[in-house]
């Protein structure tokens, strides 16, 4: 039996994935097998017994497949194939077969809202206006004086339509014009996206994280957006200054999902979240998510954009999703957002917020989500202009931070060059506070915050109350925040100072609770700035 049949045997009351700690790679930056300076499969695979070895249940690999990398991927011109600088798809089935065996499952990213503009549909489908594939993006006349059909802006900056002189009309893009819309709404397209999630299903991944699903359909009356009104947040591109009711969030992505799930559902143990932004996120969750028959859960960005941790605002997005309803899941760091220790603390503290945040995370009713390298404590790298490969900060500089301040190289060993990432140049620079965080400095210290990280996620992956039990806060000090979690005759209690200044709180029955991890000093019912505690109730 492998790892991972022995992980299901012993977690049958439950979906694996209900309460899952799920590792999110981002293939570029995360080992480089060939000396290319950029990560790979085969790097992946290599490297998967320090992602088991955390503890989690789950690892997502951002896109891998065959791109021009306009975006880095997030541009798909072949759905079915590995792009070959990650390798191909034989390397990706041994990452699978090693994987599984260590007890991990596999997710990977699906970018169903647009393609590549190299992909095949697209060059077919710009051809002619009488191709098979010619409504299979969205296309539309100029206006009459020759100016887009719409006023939608892209998110990236710039009006969300490009002139294609080959059909003599305007494609839709809602990121970079190499990112062309797909016309989700077409059943042709819809059947292929399909026929797409069954290849990779048959491959043997576990799941999917779709990606910008509220992006995937538009209004076919082509309306204009109308302005947003001005709530003083600052504005740094035209996206802003709209309210997206047309160009995104269609009624008609329910039904699609519902389609999906069908198809989902006819594999066992396989499990979909999608990711889902902006003002009407909550909303769109909740809808993507409904019913039993749509999407296993969504993430937003309660977290992944917010300046500050607070207690007032951790509590809010977690009562926010209630017993009885979708199940939710949480990231404080991804690859689009900056490193949450870089926003959240300031480089002297930032050892104890991490430690006390990796214990928050693994507190949360809902499944988490670990970004590469939050385990060591990265952070945010400064990326000169001249280095920069994010074409969203290129393009708004410098306005918008850059996303590849958090897709630098992980940092192996302290001692080699490019710190073990690569043997050839890496394709971002490594962090120049990184080597002190590298993974053979932390694994041969046991205070390290790997080492701490790997007993919280012990503890999560042991406890019925933290992976799937309810939750319930209490009214604390400060910022200071108190819950409980109970399930199966386990009732813990979770406090932890986001603050900056020391808090204390007892709890009732204060004698009854015994300690199973604690963090910067708490004890005593006293809580330094940025310590954590987490307290089993025994009578």
């Amino acid at each position: 039996m492998n790892q991972l049949a022995a992980k299901a045997e012993t977690r049958n009351a439950q979906p694996w994935w209900r309460g899952a700690a799920i590792y999110q790679i981002y293939p570029r930056s995360f080992f480089d097998s060939n000396g290319d300076g950029i990560g790979d499969l085969p790097g992946i695979t290599a490297r998967l017994d320090h992602i088991a070895g955390l503890g989690v249940d789950a690892v997502w690999l951002s896109p891998f497949f065959k791109s021009p990398m306009a975006d880095f991927g997030y541009d798909v011109a072949d759905y079915r194939d590995v792009d070959p600088i990650f390798g191909t798809l034989a390397d990706f089935d041994a990452l699978i077969a090693r994987a599984h065996a260590l007890g991990l499952r596999v997710l990977i990213d699906q970018v169903w809202a647009h393609t590549s503009d190299q992909h095949a549909w697209f060059i077919e489908s710009r051809a002619s206006r009488a191709n098979p594939k010619a409504d299979w993006y969205v296309w539309h006349d100029a206006k009459p004086e020759g100016s887009p059909p719409t006023n939608w802006q892209s998110v990236f900056g710039g009006p969300a339509w490009t002139w294609d002189a080959r059909r003599g009309q305007y494609y839709m893009h809602n990121f970079l014009k190499e990112q062309p819309q797909l016309n989700c709404h077409h059943p042709e397209v819809q059947a292929e996206l399909l026929a797409i999630t069954r290849f990779w299903l048959d491959r043997g991944v576990d799941g999917f994280r779709i990606d910008a699903i509220n992006f995937s359909m538009h209004d076919p009356e082509f309306r204009d957006n109308p302005p947003a009104p001005d709530d003083g947040t600052p504005r740094t591109r035209p996206f802003d200054f709209q309210l997206h009711i047309y160009n995104q969030s269609h009624a008609d992505i329910p039904g699609f999902l519902e389609r999906l799930r069908g198809v989902f559902d006819e594999y066992p143990d396989r499990f979909t979240v999608a990711e889902v932004g902006g003002a009407d996120a909550d909303r769109e969750m909740k809808l993507f998510t409904a019913g039993g028959n749509r999407l296993n859960t969504a993430y937003g960005f309660d977290f992944l954009y917010a300046s500050r941790l607070t207690a007032a605002g951790v509590r809010a997005a977690l009562q926010n999703w209630p017993a009885g309803g979708s199940w939710p899941s949480w990231a404080f760091e991804n690859h689009d957002a900056p490193r949450a220790v870089s926003r959240w603390t300031r480089p002297k503290t930032a050892d104890a917020f991490a430690r006390m945040k990796m214990l928050l995370l693994a507190a949360l009713r809902g499944n988490i989500f670990l970004y590469y390298g939050e385990e060591l404590g990265l952070d945010q790298v400064e990326i000169p202009f001249e280095a920069l490969q994010d074409p969203e900060a290129i393009a708004n500089w410098p306005r918008t931070l850059s996303r590849d301040g958090a897709r630098t190289p992980m940092p192996w060993s302290s001692t080699a060059p490019e710190l073990g990432f690569t043997s050839g140049r890496p394709w971002l620079p490594v962090g120049p506070n990184h080597e002190a965080l590298a993974v053979d400095v932390q694994d041969a210290d046991p205070a390290s915050l790997l080492a701490w990280t790997r007993r919280v996620l012990a503890l999560r992956g042991a406890s019925p109350a933290l992976r799937t039990g309810d939750i319930a806060f209490h009214d604390a000090p400060g910022e200071l925040l108190a819950f409980e979690r109970a399930a199966e005759g386990e009732r813990l209690l979770c406090l932890f100072n986001l603050g900056d200044v020391a808090q204390h709180w007892t709890p009732a029955n204060a004698s009854h609770w015994r300690p199973l991890l604690a963090t910067g000093g708490a004890g005593d019912w006293t809580f330094a700035p940025h310590s954590g505690l987490i307290a089993r109730y025994e009578a």
